[in-house]
């Protein structure tokens, strides 16, 4: 019963006939083994002549408990770190007072700072919303060179909030990783909701793929499914499935994806070729050819992937057939639609807290959707 109730949680069962690699048959093999071994030792009188066999069939009963956890994640090989440096594009051009595409409101803003200036730092995709923010609140002269807003990127600005060098950063919810080093510092972090995005899944556009279910998506990162004939492209050979460095903004994302469905997300898998690591920038990666198709999967912040970084060859999957579109994301229909926090090292406090509470008000929320997000909802002013 416990081997069934095993292929039952992590959908071996419902999502039999999408298995379709070594990978994602190891773990219903080891419980198969594990099943076998268990009751053949139960059924055999265990004898001195037999005791071979026993010791055998133990071992096996043993290393397939052993092995299962492993091979949920796929995780047969020496895993190569990833670099956190990529291919970034240039945020200059969001720059507080500076920046031609800062977003900018219609009318001066209800609160003005001319000293004390929160210390924002955040994603990079999120640099263009707390930009705009500073740009909105901060008197000009105050702001001086931008030590109020500096860029470092979701993995530094969470060490900097942790460490104190922060009194605010912006970045989708912190990873498992990120809380565990929050608390063993004795800190706090507190999430407040500021507006919604869609995490969205890429393609290259010479792929015939438009849409993709969520239930495919969780076989995909599972390891269930690798190949897209499985997903009705007959001639798209392997899917290579990219991720992201541990820590990273949409690294968390697909984590959280796995983890509200109770699922294990699989390793990164050895590459084809080497050469397909490309620039380390995910958003190049999706468009690598291999074998004349583009066969490449990955996944990205709406905003960051259609504005900051686009990519001409790359395009935006459907998923169960609803578009990740301006109206969808703010309604919640888009699958996964996605909170976006201003996070603080404890409660907020001073001017911080003031801060947050503008973001929330109408002219905050005004501003978010001016830039390019969806608006959370809110506040009374």
């Amino acid at each position: 019963m416990l081997g069934v109730w095993l292929l039952w949680r992590y959908d071996y069962i419902s999502q039999f006939d999408q298995v379709d690699n070594i990978v994602g048959v190891i773990p219903i093999v080891l419980v198969l083994i594990f099943l076998s071994g268990f009751i053949v030792l139960l059924w055999i009188k265990h004898t001195k002549r037999l005791a071979a066999l026993s010791i055998s069939l133990a071992v096996m009963v043993v290393l397939s408990s052993a092995l299962f956890p492993n091979s949920l994640r796929g995780n047969w090989w020496i895993q190569q770190p990833y670099s956190t440096e990529g291919d970034n594009p240039d945020i200059t051009v969001y720059a507080p007072f500076i920046g031609e595409r800062t977003a900018r409101l219609d009318e001066p803003a209800t609160l003005m700072f001319t000293e004390k200036l929160p210390i924002m730092d955040g994603a990079l995709a999120l640099y263009p919303v707390y930009a705009a923010i500073a740009q909105a609140v901060y008197d000009e002269t105050a702001y001086g060179a931008g030590e109020s807003t500096p860029f470092t990127n979701t993995l530094r600005a969470f060490d900097s909030l942790i460490a104190g060098d922060r009194d605010i950063i912006f970045s989708s919810h912190a990873s498992e990783k990120q809380i565990k080093t929050a608390k063993e510092a004795g800190v706090e972090l507190v999430h407040t909701p500021i507006g919604k995005e869609a995490f969205v899944f890429l393609v290259g556009e010479k792929n015939p793929t438009d849409n993709l279910s969520s239930q495919q998506i969780y076989n995909i990162y599972s390891g269930k499914t690798a190949k897209w004939r499985t997903l009705g492209w007959k001639e798209g050979g392997d899917i290579i499935a990219f991720q992201r460095p541990e820590g990273s903004g949409s690294q968390t994302g697909i984590q959280t994806i796995m983890q509200n469905v109770n699922l294990p997300l699989i390793v990164p898998q050895p590459l084809p070729d080497k050469s397909l690591v490309g620039t380390n920038s995910l958003m190049k990666q999706i468009s690598v050819e291999w074998k004349g198709v583009q066969p490449a999967l990955g996944y990205s912040y709406k905003f960051f992937a259609t504005q900051m970084h686009p990519n001409s060859e790359a395009k935006l999957l459907n998923i169960d057939g609803i578009e990740p579109s301006a109206e969808n994301i703010a309604s919640g229909v888009y699958p996964f639609t996605v909170e976006f926090y201003a996070i603080t090292n404890g409660e907020p406090t001073g001017n911080t807290k003031l801060l947050i509470d503008w973001i929330l008000s109408a002219q905050g929320q005004t501003l978010i959707e001016k830039t390019g997000y969806a608006a959370i909802g809110l506040k009374e002013d």
